[in-house]
């Protein structure tokens, strides 16, 4: 039996809102942990869905491993160099990603994701941790013959499903540092990247700060902090993806997604 919202309401106590938007930032999430209180559903029968279905932005970070920049023969920047994804490049955990049968070239990328707690603008380094509310997975898929063919990222990057993510928002006081998590991507069961958060050249507190001197970060922006070595983009084991193939990352503390790639007609 699926629970209803009024059922959930009705165990705990608490009225369930709207969206997780909400939930995160209009006290339910101060209420239920002052309250300790615990709940439990199986999720079979539902559609996992994204985290955060309609983030004002969503900022990728390029180059911000040391060993991805070194395999892309790219010198490491000084700052954070960033893509805008479309918020309609949001998908599930465990959704489909639907591909253009045009592209010809489409990579991975697992990468640490946050979600800015609280809006702030010229914010420092020493409190720029205080601002995130989470983390969660998010794979940052690429087209990379369209990259190369536009001369920019926005289109190889923002198309839709390009951004599965999840499987759920881990909340900042879980996570004791983000830099120390383990990153695993496999396609087809076979390892492709494994790494650390520590191979980051600019970190979370850094991005922050450096992002909000030129930029009002909301509530709710989700920040993808980069990707490590094992991509599929100049490799000489690795092939790019095809029709069927799955992706399962996993990133310690923070859970797994796993989708299939759907090329569509061309």
């Amino acid at each position: 039996m699926v629970a209803t919202m009024e059922d959930m309401a009705r165990q705990t106590g608490v009225p369930v809102p709207a969206s997780v938007k909400s939930f995160l930032f209009d006290g339910w999430l101060e209420e239920i942990r002052t309250k300790g209180i615990s709940y439990e559903q199986n999720l079979d029968g539902f559609t996992v869905l994204a985290p955060i279905d309609a983030p004002p932005k969503i900022i990728c970070l390029a180059f911000n491993y040391y060993d991805h920049a070194s395999e892309q023969n790219v010198t490491v920047p000084d700052g954070p160099v960033i893509v805008f994804k479309p918020r309609t490049a949001l998908t599930g955990p465990y959704a489909d990603i639907r591909c253009p049968g045009f592209v010809r070239e489409l990579d991975y990328e697992i990468e640490l994701a946050f979600v800015m707690g609280r809006e702030c603008r010229n914010v420092s380094e020493d409190e720029a941790m205080g601002a995130v509310a989470g983390y969660m997975i998010l794979n940052d898929v690429t087209a990379r013959d369209i990259q190369f063919k536009d001369g920019q990222f926005g289109r190889a990057k923002g198309m839709d499903t390009f951004a599965p993510c999840g499987p759920w928002i881990t909340t900042a006081d879980e996570i004791a540092d983000p830099h120390s998590l383990k990153l695993v991507t496999k396609v087809n069961g076979q390892t492709r990247q494994d790494a650390t958060a520590a191979g980051m050249s600019v970190r979370i507190p850094q991005i922050i700060s450096r992002l909000s001197r030129g930029m009002t970060l909301e509530r709710g922006d989700v920040i993808s902090t980069g990707t490590p070595a094992g991509v599929a983009l100049k490799s000489s084991r690795f092939g790019f993806l095809k029709d069927g193939d799955r992706i399962d990352m996993e990133i310690q503390g923070l859970g797994a997604i796993s989708n299939v790639v759907r090329f569509d007609d061309p």
